[in-house]
């Protein structure tokens, strides 16, 4: 007998999940993301008729929406239950308007985690689509439309084909680009710091030297710590003049939002924030996890702004920590979650569907990344729900001759929230115990430690500083960081260096052009605006085609000025300094998609090329004639391989160092561990520290 309710959601994972809470007279197939979109051979959008958008069925989607319309067809109700967000909303009414269902009709299912209780709750009040949400979705569609197919084939025309430009994706190049021009502007200047120990008895500690007379003094040069040395009486003890103790409280840190989890994946575990995404979606859309529970959706939606958390959540965490760790370490106060200026507060917190699911319990259902990710979303979840550490503190001043040492120590009292989880921030914290001090005690100078010092650039953004950084100016939603992200590498506008962004040359050119002739599209501040304007959309205060028509009038404008005044620009060759194996013609780098080049000057008539390589001055193990150089992979991944090549096709993912194992005689290799990057053999336990330089 056919399903009398037909249920369409966006992935398998999910409909398979959903499948088995509904029972069976319910039927839930998958729509496998958007079926509608704006045609890639066009703009699509009618700017001379209230930005009218000409949505097409989406090549390739044709046997789905077939499928979908045969299944509609059978069924008696029809549920649209795509995901709780702009993006499923509008996903939701495209469907709905392919398969004719009215637009009013109560069949929008919304829930902000998959497991049974919450599907089927979600089943008993259906609303209609909400048009607002709607609206939001499509105004960012078409307002970045009108971005990318202005200013992409201005690139094309004037720089060289297969470029591109974004509204987020253009202030997220500018942000790399703003920082490595601070970088390369940046002047170091000299201080010094007057490090030195002290000793009460058998205790010995360390203070570090704060001014003269009372008034706080900076050293600037070597000169200002000898006039600091000269006035210090090394023959006659110290006096200890202030003693403040104070017992402070740490908080623990709220519960991720998408944002705050891109950056902690990014900073604990080393995952790209696209990475933390898709497996936060597969924890979100369920895990098998056998016997009566079948699959199971493990965290809450996973795109969302807010810190709040259920009743029902707070009340399970509190009852489980009580009876884990005891009463002393659960918090008696209810925290309420905070929402930043701008956030949307459609959803809870990223949290366990469930407390009681340990990640101990899930060992054997979830893989290596899956188990790494949801033990930090649990961990943060539960410990935010956690009493505060208790932290002993004392500052302590020392002066003799009127130069004045401070020494701070801290102990902590009672570990609280911290007994689970420590954000990435605090992971450096360490405790510094002094010995028992009172004011008037006398203490021994054992030994100064002059130091010269440097001031540092600020360092080029990370993956998780960047995300901070767009979060931060209010660019850009937690939903759009990953695909700008990948974007701006994708075009080889950055290039990650040491896991930093470092802008290319083909970037700056880019950004030059966009800040020159499209200041509005990288002004962060503009684009915050229009952020902010999509969210007044989201709420139903304000109309999208007006808050369109504002930002593209101008915009057309300045894309008309472009067509004229930006000059074709020459991507020049530079001399290899070698000449082609084929021909004998000399050999030019060239900038292509990937990166850099060599090939044949005489091109089109010769088509030779070669990747451009490094050597790392370690000869290949296997042939033991050529040497080892770094090559990239297609998905932009280091690895060695040998110069011969395809003579000898020694490859390695790990950097060969130029030694073996003295246990075994295979070749070892740098590979980065907890204590940081170590040499070690892959074929057995044999592992030895990477000195510091």
């Amino acid at each position: 007998m056919a399903a009398k309710n037909l249920v369409i959601v966006e992935s398998p994972a999910k409909a398979k999940t959903i499948e088995k809470y509904l029972g069976r007279s319910f039927r839930v197939v998958a729509s496998l993301g958007h079926i509608r979109d704006l045609p890639k051979s066009q703009m699509g959008v009618d700017v001379d008729n209230n930005y009218e958008p000409k949505y097409i069925s989406i090549r390739g989607k044709g046997d789905v929406i077939k499928e979908l319309r045969k299944e509609a067809a059978k069924a008696d109700n029809i549920y649209l239950a795509a995901d709780p967000d702009r993006e499923g909303e509008a996903i939701a009414w495209h469907v709905s308007h392919i398969l004719g269902l009215d637009p009013t009709a109560k069949n929008r299912v919304v829930f902000n985690e998959i497991t049974k209780d919450a599907v089927k709750n979600a089943f008993k009040s259906p609303r209609s689509i909400d048009m607002n949400l709607v609206d939001a979705q499509q105004a960012r569609r078409i307002l970045d439309r009108l971005v990318g197919y202005s200013i992409s084939p201005l690139l094309w025309k004037k720089v060289k084909k297969g470029l591109s430009a974004g509204r987020v994706q253009s202030v997220a190049l500018k942000l790399i680009i703003d920082r490595e021009e601070e970088i390369r502007n940046f002047k170091p200047e000299e201080y010094w710091s007057l490090d030195a120990e002290f000793q009460k008895g058998t205790a010995k500690f360390a203070a570090s030297f704060y001014g003269l007379n009372n008034k706080k003094m900076d050293l600037k040069d070597n000169a200002a710590v000898q006039d600091v040395l000269k006035q210090i009486d090394k023959k006659k003890p110290f006096a200890i003049t202030n003693v403040v103790k104070k017992e402070r409280n740490r908080y623990p840190a709220p519960p991720f939002t998408t944002s705050s989890l891109q950056q902690e994946a990014n900073r604990k575990l080393n995952f790209r924030t696209r990475k933390t995404m898709m497996l936060a979606q597969q924890l979100y859309e369920g895990i098998n996890l056998g016997g009566k529970e079948g699959t199971t959706g493990l965290i809450t939606y996973m795109r969302t702004d807010s810190t709040r958390v259920s009743s029902v959540a707070k009340a399970e965490t509190s009852k489980f920590i009580h009876e884990v760790y005891g009463e002393a370490y659960a918090a008696v106060k209810i925290r309420q979650g905070k929402l930043q200026e701008g956030a949307q507060d459609a959803h809870e917190a990223i949290r366990p569907t469930s407390t009681l699911r340990t990640p101990k319990s899930l060992e054997s259902v979830l893989d290596k990344d899956q188990m790494k990710l949801y033990q930090l979303i649990w961990n943060r979840f539960v410990a935010s729900e956690m009493t505060p550490a208790v932290v002993d503190t004392v500052a302590v001043t020392i002066e003799q001759n009127g130069a004045t040492f401070r020494a701070n120590g801290s102990h902590t009292k009672f570990p609280g929230f911290t007994t689970l989880y420590v954000s990435s921030r605090d992971d450096g914290e360490k405790e510094n115990l002094l010995p028992e001090l009172a004011i008037g005690d006398a203490v021994k100078l054992v030994k100064t430690d002059p130091a010269q010092h440097f001031t540092q650039p600020p360092a080029r953004y990370s993956e998780a500083n960047l995300v901070k950084a767009l979060e931060e100016n209010g660019v850009g939603r937690p939903s759009t960081y990953a695909p700008t992200i990948e974007t701006i590498q994708k075009r080889y506008y950055v290039k990650l260096t040491a896991r930093r962004f470092e802008p290319t040359e083909l970037g700056e050119i880019v950004n030059s052009l966009i800040k020159e002739f499209f200041p509005d599209v990288v002004d962060i501040k503009f684009t915050a605006k229009v952020e902010g304007e999509l969210d007044a959309i989201e709420t139903g205060k304000a109309d999208w085609v007006p808050i369109v028509d504002e930002f593209y009038k101008p915009f057309a404008k300045e894309v008309a000025k472009a067509e004229v005044g930006i000059e074709k620009i020459q991507m020049k060759d530079e001399p290899a300094g070698f000449d082609c194996d084929v021909c004998g013609a000399p050999m030019v780098v060239k900038m292509g998609r990937f990166g850099k080049f060599y090939a044949c000057s005489r091109f089109p008539d010769c088509r030779n090329t070669k990747a451009v390589v490094k050597e790392i001055g370690v000869v290949c193990p296997k042939c033991g004639i050529g040497q080892l150089v770094e090559r990239k992979s297609k998905r932009n991944r280091t690895f060695y391989g040998c110069s011969r090549y395809p003579d000898c096709d020694f490859v390695a993912w790990d950097k060969p160092v130029g030694r073996d194992c003295p246990v075994c005689g295979h070749y070892l290799v740098e590979k980065r561990g907890r204590g940081g990057m170590q040499v070690v053999c892959p074929n057995n336990d044999y592992k030895e520290a990477v000195a510091k330089s």
